[in-house]
């Protein structure tokens, strides 16, 4: 103790055994505040950044900031990390060299998703179903599954439960909670589609005990009357009959008789909270998913041929100009006396094949054709017309196999159905606009205000002057959309693109700026469209003279929008499965297809076939040998080769498929020589 005291020690410590648990627990308490505190300096000084997780295949990847910014993500981190996920990183710089290192999880790029099982040695383990993610993820059953059920390669909708970024998580591990398809399922290309984007895979079934409802309507009696519908060849679900008659003043006098499912289907019932839930028929090739029993959506409310039905009409004048007049909804009862199909029809009308309609009809669809020439001709000079597009039609066999991929091009049929529908809806949008205030309307402006100056600007780079009220309001947009056609120019419009918006549904009505006009609603689809229905509802009301109801609410019009734009995204993910597996034969022989550039990225372009419509990619090695020789400006739309430009959005190329990968349903390309 003396030697101790000679060095000017502390007093004695009075407690001279170990530390009691509560010490211990101050003690920790200060270790950790002081850690923490640590941590935080650390974390404040270090240089961090914020974005998602692009990966590559060859084990790294890249952090791409929402200012456009990219960094370097090495092999060691990257197995932190999956593609699309959200982080912030750490920020290492050596000399001119960046990269980071992911350390706090801010948004997974997996939650729900599709994946296909892995059965190694009794460990059960996923993959991702993603074109950019390859990683073995260990997995459990849930608890309501057989797991004898379930084999290797079988296809299932997985959840992502741990993260490496996540606290008190040591690696990745995920929750497989439905078995979508077996592995030898011929239907997997459907099945897996539709359970990825949370979609329906049956029809719903609801009984068939379907009465006629007494909503108090008187129906006018149109059975007499020669109606008929226009469809294709398989169409079960045909909701729109015609009649014209010319008037003698000039003009036409068109009705629309439209089928009427609100007649058999009540507000609230069940069936109508399911189609509610569902709000559109899902359309792929070879399969489709009613949005209404099939007991209604393709027989009693289908306006087949020789059946009496209940109809909502419209008749509308269409003066000799094209410009619409008069207007008038009613409910009715109505027999469509031929069901024509769009082919035949646009045969007949311009002289070709061996089949003819009836006299009656016929005398029908010439006035009908008439009509549509003068309403396509006001609307390309007082409103706007969309560019006539193929469709793609796909021919398969009952396994699921595509025999032939058909081109359909809009001939005159199919713009008479087009033109007298564009005309009903905006009838239906003018009723409801004047007299209920509120409806479903189909909103379109061509450029958000957040978009308008970024336009302005890009249009101001191609000598294009124009105000800003040209791009958001509807009368200088229709005067400015008309100079742009006239100029023809593929890459201008593929890039103006980048600036616009998409289309909406809206309780409010607004204008629809592709169409060219101030509002647009649509009626005339209610067996496959859950808004048409609500819309039939309320031209009702008017027709009864009742009050309207409460506008639907923002949280309906998002669930519609939102479940179209998944219908669409479904149809394409099918239609590409369908192409992979078609193309595979044309792949193997490199077999050369024209093309029209799509979309041109970083990694290089994309490419859409004009035979059939399929689309592939053009990565940047295959546009030449030396990379550095292949300078690409995804912004401008550009690529330049050896300091020359070779390709720009909307020019056409030949292209030869080189590859067809099923695992990713995509399709490789190289120009063709």
């Amino acid at each position: 103790m003396a030697h101790a005291a000679a060095f000017g020690a502390a007093p004695a410590n009075p407690y001279s055994g170990p530390p009691t648990s509560r010490q211990t627990f101050v003690i920790m308490l200060q270790n950790n505040a002081l850690l923490a505190q640590l941590k935080q300096q650390i974390r404040s000084t270090t240089p961090r950044v914020e974005g998602v997780i692009k990966a590559t295949e060859k084990g790294f990847g890249f952090l791409e900031t929402d200012e456009g910014d990219s960094y370097f993500v090495p092999p060691p981190a990257m197995k932190q990390v999956l593609h699309g996920d959200r982080v912030e990183a750490v920020l290492h710089e050596e000399g001119d060299k960046k990269s980071v290192e992911p350390d706090t999880l801010i948004e997974p790029g997996l939650e729900r998703f599709i994946a296909r099982v892995q059965k190694r040695e009794g460990r059960l383990a996923v993959v991702p179903d993603h074109p950019s993610i390859r990683n073995v993820l260990k997995a459990r059953i849930k608890r309501s599954l057989d797991e004898a059920s379930i084999g290797d390669a079988d296809w299932v909708v997985a959840r992502l439960v741990r993260h490496p970024l996540k606290p008190d998580d040591r690696g990745f591990f995920t929750q497989i909670d439905e078995l979508v398809a077996k592995a030898d399922d011929p239907a997997v290309p459907w099945r897996v589609t539709l359970a990825r984007h949370a979609l329906e895979q049956e029809c719903p079934d609801a009984g068939d005990d379907w009465p006629l409802r007494d909503e108090g309507l008187t129906r006018e009696d149109l059975t007499a009357e020669p109606f008929f519908t226009i469809d294709g060849e398989k169409t079960r679900d045909m909701d729109d009959a015609l009649r014209i008659v010319p008037r003698a003043e000039g003009g036409w006098e068109l009705t629309v008789a439209i089928a009427d499912p609100t007649a058999y289907v009540e507000e609230g019932h069940a069936a109508d909270l399911e189609a509610r839930t569902r709000a559109f028929t899902v359309y792929l090739p070879g399969q489709n998913v009613t949005m209404l029993p099939e007991q209604l959506a393709d027989d009693l409310c289908s306006l087949w041929e020789g059946k009496e039905r209940p109809v909502l009409a419209c008749t509308l004048v269409v003066d000799a100009d094209g410009s619409l007049g008069d207007y008038r909804f009613f409910a009715a009862t109505a027999t469509s006396k031929a069901k024509l199909v769009y082919d035949r029809v646009s045969d007949w009308l311009e002289g070709q094949g061996e089949w003819a309609p009836e006299a009656e009809i016929g005398e029908q669809l010439k006035a009908l054709r008439d009509l549509t020439e003068a309403r396509a001709a006001w609307r390309a000079k007082h409103a706007l017309v969309f560019k006539d597009r193929p469709d793609f039609v796909f021919d398969l066999d009952e396994a699921g196999n595509v025999l032939d991929i058909r081109t359909e091009h809009r001939r005159i049929a199919n713009r008479m159905i087009e033109e007298s529908m564009i005309a009903a809806n905006a009838c239906c949008a003018h009723l409801l606009a004047e007299h209920v205030g509120h409806g479903i309307f189909n909103v379109h402006r061509a450029f958000e205000d957040d978009k308008a100056e970024a336009a302005q600007a890009f249009l101001a780079s191609q000598e294009i002057e124009v105000e800003r009220e040209a791009l958001t309001e509807l009368s200088r947009y229709r005067e400015l959309k008309r100079e742009l056609e006239g100029r023809d120019d593929a890459w201008l419009d593929a890039r103006l693109r980048r600036f616009q918006g998409f289309t909406s549904m809206s309780a409010k009505p607004g204008p629809h700026f592709g169409l060219g006009l101030p509002a647009y609603a649509t009626w005339t689809s209610p067996i496959r469209k859950y808004g048409d229905m609500v819309n039939h509802r309320l031209i009702k009301r008017v027709l009864k003279g009742e009050q309207a109801p409460a506008e639907a609410s923002l949280a309906l019009t998002e669930q519609l929008t939102e479940r179209r734009r998944l219908n669409r995204m479904a149809e394409r993910d099918v239609k590409d499965w369908l192409y992979v597996r078609y193309l595979s034969p044309a792949a193997e022989a490199q077999e050369a297809f024209d093309a029209e550039i799509i979309a041109i990225n970083r990694g290089g372009m994309r490419v859409r076939l004009t035979a059939n419509g399929a689309t592939a990619f053009v990565p940047a090695p295959m546009l030449h040998s030396d990379r550095d020789k292949v300078a690409i400006d995804d912004k401008e739309g550009r690529i330049q080769v050896e300091s020359e430009e070779r390709f720009k959005l909307g020019d056409h190329i030949r292209v030869a498929l080189i590859e067809a990968r099923e695992e990713t349903r995509s399709l490789v390309a190289r120009p063709a020589e």
